[in-house]
């Protein structure tokens, strides 16, 4: 674990994340903070925040659990897995990824992508879809 200050929070803020924790990003991301994932690609810490909120209005129990984070200077980054339970559903699902943060001068986010295949943790568990993904990986692999 990465002894700084600026890593610190962001690991401990995104560990014990609730829907309420939403109205204070804006102490760690930016006010023009910019966030990409596979699924999206925003500018604003009003539209990083609707992200989230997306995420606990679709999802059961969301959370994360940080693996590993490094900083050196500006940067960071972080190795996570994001578990989650589909509505109506009981298997847990977790997502194995990785986030690459960039620090502004004032200490917080201005620049947070983040890193996992969405093929490989989603879709290859959708039927059909899944079994077409899989037959194709297959062949293409060497």
């Amino acid at each position: 674990m990465s002894t700084d200050p600026r890593l610190a929070a962001v690991r401990q803020f995104f560990e014990a994340l609730q829907p309420n924790d939403l109205a204070r990003l804006g102490e760690l991301y930016g006010e023009h903070a910019y966030f990409r994932d596979p699924f999206n690609e925003v500018r604003g810490l009003a539209a990083v925040q609707r992200i989230f909120a997306h995420m606990f209005e679709t999802l059961e129990q969301p959370r994360f659990v940080v693996r590993d984070a490094f900083a050196q200077g500006e940067q960071a980054f972080l190795t996570w897995d994001f578990l989650f339970r589909r509505p109506g559903q009981a298997d847990e699902w977790r997502i194995h990824g990785s986030s690459h943060l960039r620090f502004a001068p004032d200490g917080r986010v201005i620049y947070h992508r983040d890193y996992w295949d969405a093929a490989e943790e989603l879709w290859e568990r959708v039927p059909v879809l899944g079994w077409v993904l899989k037959r194709l990986k297959r062949r293409l692999r060497a």
